[in-house]
């Protein structure tokens, strides 16, 4: 059916004259920080992709302790262009947690998140959180030597909480340890509850961005605000970015296909030197900061403690920085902003290069 067949088609069945009206209308305001508009329509893209490339390996992966190795292989050795999927998918999800943190920080830095967008703020940082959980479900699912230890320690970093460490570690786990009830958990998890979770927040997120718009920085709020329509103007740099990310992610999965380590033997010590996945780094260079013993109490309680309590903070930031919401300069909540993005960057690039 040629396009004006079908437009034809659409129009004597349904009345788009709203939605016509409302893609000409939208405008996006112009300043020299609307590069992070951008990364939200990249983050978008990469969960869609995702999603496309996990329907399609759910297809064959079989969350069974003795099988789910096995199946991994057979995707990668057996299935017609199984292997590129596979490594689509990987990339994909790095690209995807990579840009959020970008998003995030982006947004932490230009206060964003001042009244009356609270909400925006904390629907995407629900997202990240999700985002990191499908990385670490994901990962186990290789069910591999390196995923095993690594789930196994991050999974018994929770552990140390107070009060609700062992809860929550037996709940991740299905057990006291990791065993093939942790596989079938954390498949249900990565395949029907984040995905679930993710696109309510991913709906709601974006809902919240139209209702009440694209924020502009303090410093950059003009009497005009110069703007750009939406549709075309900003529609076709999100489609020609996005295809510039496919790019990526498709040129990374084709000349960087991830590994495929060892089967897991949960009798056989760690292997050495072993590292979670790259945005757990900087939890893991933070516990090594504190000795194991704080004034009789245990120093990986107390750091769990403190890293609890920072990514709490983050999360009700926008609670705390009361200029920020009466349009006032918060200089203090700048030099917050700043330090959280260094030391992550500067923890994760430590325990990278370690």
């Amino acid at each position: 059916m040629s396009y004006p067949r079908l437009k034809n088609w659409l129009d004597e069945r349904y009345d788009l004259t709203d939605v016509k009206k409302f893609a000409k209308s939208k405008l996006i305001p112009e300043h020299r920080y609307d590069l992070l508009y951008y990364t939200g329509g990249i983050t978008l893209f990469l969960f869609v992709l995702q999603f496309i490339t996990g329907m399609l390996l759910a297809m064959y992966y079989v969350p069974h302790i003795d099988h789910a190795y096995e199946s991994i292989i057979e995707i990668v050795t057996k299935i017609n262009l199984g292997w590129f999927f596979r490594s689509l998918h990987h990339w994909g999800a790095q690209l995807t947690i990579l840009f959020l943190f970008i998003h995030l920080f982006g947004t932490l830095l230009v206060k964003a998140y001042r009244k009356p967008r609270e909400m925006v703020w904390i629907t995407g940082f629900i997202l990240l959180i999700i985002s990191i959980f499908f990385g670490l479900s994901g990962y186990l699912l290789l069910w591999d030597e390196r995923a095993f230890a690594a789930v196994r320690v991050a999974t018994g970093g929770a552990g140390a909480l107070p009060v609700f460490g062992g809860f929550i570690k037996a709940f991740l786990r299905g057990g006291m340890d990791v065993t093939g009830d942790t596989i079938v958990r954390f498949y249900a998890f990565h395949v029907s509850i984040l995905p679930l979770l993710s696109l309510l927040m991913i709906g709601l997120h974006v809902l919240l961005v139209q209702y009440h718009g694209v924020s502009v920085p303090r410093s950059e709020i003009k009497d005009p605000q110069p703007t750009v329509p939406f549709f075309p103007n900003v529609f076709y740099k999100d489609m020609i970015i996005w295809l510039i990310v496919l790019g990526v992610v498709v040129t990374l999965a084709v000349l960087a296909p991830p590994e495929i380590g060892i089967k897991a033997d949960p009798l056989a010590p760690p292997p050495a030197n072993i590292k979670p996945e790259w945005y757990f780094l900087m939890v893991l260079e933070t516990l090594k900061l504190f000795p194991g013993t704080i004034f009789g109490l245990n120093g990986e309680t107390i750091a769990i403690i403190c890293v609890v309590v920072g990514i709490s903070f983050l999360f009700l930031i926008p609670f705390f920085d009361r200029k920020a919401n009466r349009g006032e300069e918060s200089t203090v909540f700048t030099v917050i902003a700043v330090i959280y993005v260094v030391y992550f960057v500067v923890m994760t690039a430590v325990g990278f290069l370690s």
